[in-house]
């Protein structure tokens, strides 16, 4: 990175902690400081969509295509149903009730423990996520200079916790604003000048082609398997239960659109997000789809790690891992040479109809997956505690190594501003959810007033982002990839804590004991599965989103 880099970056984020601040500074009432006061539906919208799309969204999610394609896409398909349900039925409930927190109107509906128990199953699993949007992109950092990842983790706590604390929801609110025209903009760029930078006879139709000939291009599969993740089926019986009790029970979520002015400005805040979500991640899918057409033409690292690659090469198999990296760039160039070829047939300059390029392609292909496997072996044997699972790092390698100058700055500062976004939100939702529904809910003491329980949730963000947030992103190891990570947590408890509350709108004969027994049950029986699904051998029971239903 150069000094415009550094200039870029560092100005844009301190832009964002002091706008922060200064949009709310002054006094606050806890009704201001936790709800956010009277938004419009454009502000609803963009810090629910901002809420949302996490560091870990432009981090993970190109590296996921340039793995699988197109297919994770199908995942955000049961979004609109749930943005249409929450509208209907959730808004104007908690619209009338005037909470602060969802949980309150479990306790109005049922009694104490329940909402009690839905406000812990929520500050475990947000908890838990907030971690990791801090360590997604401290990873990032990690790479680029070579520093502790534990410095990192509490360096970009700290700059989230210094407005979060000072402005509340309000803070949240206006920043996310300028954090998603800064994302948009960045990955705009990104994305034309990785077409810009293909060869001159490549268009972006032929590249296109190229990807499709790779199978990365496939979106919808109808086939119905429940080993498969993501599939039409686990989108609409498993992702929609999971995108209704993120958006319709989740604090976080719900906290942004509760600030909205009236329920018209909410519902149509929501509807924005439900219309722009899924385009907005294809378009992200698409540079990683497009990073992956780059780096058929361009060569590539037999591990995007570098630190994984730092290890191996230290250790006493580093012959061997050189060996493979011989192997890696032979097969590379022999694919580059395929692949020219293969865009001069796309625009009629080769005529060799004797030639399979499509299926010499698949076999580059498949020779240079089977040599990183063998690599991802050699880099475990060396050190079992470095992730040799690289996908976070593909679309990290190419900012660093393919963008000019400026452009590297910019699209770290995209990252880290969706990061801190996502962060705030959570903290803030953390924050909310200990003040109402734990901390007043239990003080007996009528004597407190409104600035006790302002500074509360003063202290409760600093509890949540600068020990527990921190300490878990300290911990957390890389799993298949950061956004699936994310995804299974919320998995693990989404489904109790929506079948709680939809229980509560829609069966009115049940009562709090039954519907509190059966959510202790229900979530022993996800955690179960769960866990002899990924820890039994040669047992599986049901992949993540099948459990949110």
């Amino acid at each position: 990175m150069e000094i415009i880099d550094w200039t870029i970056l560092t100005s844009t984020l301190a832009f964002i902690v002091l706008y922060g601040v200064y949009k709310t500074r002054g006094k606050q009432t806890s009704e201001e400081y936790i709800k956010g006061g009277d938004a419009r539906w454009w502000t609803v919208g963009l810090s629910v969509m901002a809420t949302q799309a996490s560091a870990i969204t432009f981090l993970s999610t190109p590296g996921q295509a340039y793995t699988d394609g197109l297919e994770f896409v199908q995942f955000y398909f049961g979004l609109p149903i749930a943005i249409i349900i929450i509208c209907v039925t959730f808004i104007p409930i908690y619209h009338k009730l005037k909470v602060y927190t969802a949980y309150e109107f479990l306790e109005k509906r049922f009694d104490v423990q329940t909402r009690s128990l839905a406000s812990i199953l929520f500050l475990i699993q947000r908890g838990l996520a907030a971690g990791i949007t801090i360590y997604a992109p401290a990873i990032i950092l990690s790479a680029v200079l070579d520093w502790e990842l534990k410095y990192l983790n509490v360096i970009i706590g700290i700059l989230v916790i210094i407005y979060t604390v000072s402005g509340g929801t309000k803070a949240v609110n206006v920043t996310q604003k300028q954090q998603m025209i800064i994302i948009m903009a960045g990955m705009i760029t990104a994305f034309v000048l990785i077409v810009t930078q293909l060869p001159d006879n490549v268009t972006f139709d032929n590249a296109l082609t190229m990807a499709g000939s790779a199978d990365k291009m496939k979106i919808l599969d109808f086939d119905f398997s429940l080993n498969d993740r993501y599939n039409v089926w686990s989108a609409i019986f498993g992702a929609s239960f999971l995108m209704l009790s993120y958006f319709g029970t989740d604090q976080s979520q719900v906290q942004r659109y509760l600030s909205g002015k009236s329920i018209k400005q909410m519902r149509i805040g929501l509807l924005f997000n439900g219309l722009l979500k899924v385009p907005m991640q294809f378009f992200i899918l698409m540079v990683g789809v497009m990073v992956f057409v780059f780096y058929q033409f361009n060569d590539t690292p037999l591990n995007f790690n570098p630190a994984a690659e730092k290890a191996v090469m230290e250790s006493e198999y580093a012959a061997d891992y050189e060996a493979l990296q011989e192997r890696h760039y032979s097969i590379l160039h022999e694919k580059q040479t395929m692949q020219q070829n293969y865009a001069k047939k796309l625009n009629n300059q080769y005529i060799a109809p004797e030639d399979k390029l499509e299926t010499r392609l698949d076999y580059f292909r498949q020779a240079e997956e089977e040599n990183r496997e063998a690599a991802r072996q050699l880099i475990a044997k060396a050190n079992d505690g470095i992730e040799t699972n690289d996908k976070d790092f593909v679309f990290i390698h190419f900012i660093l190594h393919h963008l000019p100058k400026g452009l590297i700055g910019l699209l770290l500062a995209v990252i880290l501003s969706a990061a801190m976004s996502s962060t705030a939100s959570e903290l803030n939702a953390l924050s909310s959810t200990t003040a109402i529904d734990i901390y007043k809910r239990f003080n007996h003491n009528d004597t407190k007033d409104d600035d006790h329980y302002v500074k509360m949730s003063k202290w409760f963000t600093l509890m949540w982002g600068g020990i527990i947030a921190i300490i878990f992103a300290s911990v957390v190891s890389l799993f298949d990839n950061l956004i699936q990570l994310v995804n299974i947590i919320g998995s693990l408890f989404y489904g109790t804590i929506l079948g709680i509350f939809l229980v509560a709108f829609y069966l009115k004969k049940v009562r709090g004991r039954a519907i509190f027994i059966a959510a202790l049950i229900s979530e022993a029986i996800v955690i179960a599965f769960y866990c002899v699904d990924e820890f039994v051998p040669g047992i599986k029971l049901l992949p993540f989103l099948w459990l949110n239903l």
